[in-house]
């Protein structure tokens, strides 16, 4: 099947999907979500193909100490995550067939997930101000081609980009983003040869380091399940690394940081150095171009920063204002 057909299939059920979306039809599917209590319109919510727990979350993680891992390449990309002195890696090729990973690290439940179709890889304090600390599951919908996540305590829908919760009882509440970065894994085992690293419960369940989305870094555009606006002034897959800071977004896109190297920009000092694979090129992750590695810190005090590297077409969709440093200096978004 060539890529023009595929492209064309997508659209039609894109459009398909677009037009059940609708309380009715959730309910039918098996939702409890209040929905009469949403922050955005049901209209942007569609159906990225697979069922509810289509793609499984994973609930009960196992892990291997870094040094006993042989089945990653060096520049395989890992989520470093580091909370009261422990320091964990949960692999993109594990994480692009699950999405979430439903965790606990140093006493604090997490949530560490990944959404292929934005490139957004974003860790979640999943303590909430009820007390509560739900599991998350992937709900099989999306909004600006972004993974919805759904708490199994009330089937509220949360966004994965923002850690908002966007329909349900729990809307208007927020998870808390925890720093995180994705580097290479010879970097991370080389660094912590005692880390824990995620490894799949079942090695045979996925065709683990296969990418599903073979070249999708490199399109004009992303697939048709997104039906949003596109940014006039970058290119839409163009990598760019957002950070929320209290003054506001800071964002620059991958490219320009790769020319510099290093920079400063509203207190926020952002790094770039080679070593990690893209996860959406080649067929085979560990075979990727390699896109490198973002360290983001703040520059009065070099605590890291909770940021995320995703495409210029999800920062329009989220942040239709923004301002993006680039290579010819800020450029303000405008849609073309």
């Amino acid at each position: 099947m060539n890529r023009i057909l595929i492209a064309f299939l997508l659209w039609i059920s894109s459009v398909a999907v677009s037009a059940l979306a609708s309380p009715e039809r959730w309910r039918e599917a098996g939702w409890t979500t209040d929905f009469a209590k949403t922050a955005v319109e049901f209209s942007e919510i569609i159906s990225g193909g697979p069922p509810r727990d289509g793609i499984p979350s994973i609930d009960n993680p196992q892990f291997k100490p870094a040094g006993e891992i042989t089945d990653l390449g060096p520049g395989e990309p890992v989520i470093r995550l580091e909370v009261g002195g422990k320091v964990r890696g949960y692999p993109l090729q594990v994480l692009t067939w699950h999405e979430i990973v439903n965790d606990t690290i140093a006493g604090i439940p997490v949530a560490v997930t990944y959404c292929p179709l934005c490139n957004s890889a974003v860790v979640f304090d999943r303590r909430l101000g009820d007390g509560t600390a739900p599991e998350f599951g992937v709900s099989g919908l999306l909004r600006n081609s972004d993974l919805v996540m759904y708490d199994r305590d009330t089937q509220s829908w949360w966004q994965q980009f923002t850690g908002d919760a966007i329909v349900g009882s729990r809307t208007g509440e927020q998870l808390r983003m925890i720093p995180s970065r994705v580097e290479g894994f010879a970097h991370l085992a080389g660094e912590h040869p005692d880390a824990m690293i995620l490894v799949p419960n079942e090695p045979t369940m996925r065709p683990y380091g296969r990418n599903p989305y073979v070249g999708y870094d490199s399109r004009e555009g992303p697939y048709p399940l997104y039906t949003g606006g596109l940014p006039a002034e970058l290119p839409a897959m163009m990598r760019v690394v957002v950070v929320k800071t209290a003054g506001g977004l800071v964002a620059v896109t991958l490219a320009h940081l790769r020319t510099v190297g290093q920079t400063s920009v509203a207190g926020v000092s952002l790094s770039w150095k080679p070593g990690v694979n893209s996860a959406l090129a080649d067929a085979t992750i560990a075979k990727s171009a390699d896109v490198g590695a973002v360290e983001v810190v703040s520059a009065a005090n070099g605590e890291p920063l909770v940021h995320d590297i995703t495409f210029a077409f999800v920062v329009h969709a989220f942040h239709p204002d923004a301002t993006i440093h680039t290579d010819k200096g800020p450029v303000k978004l405008t849609t073309r």
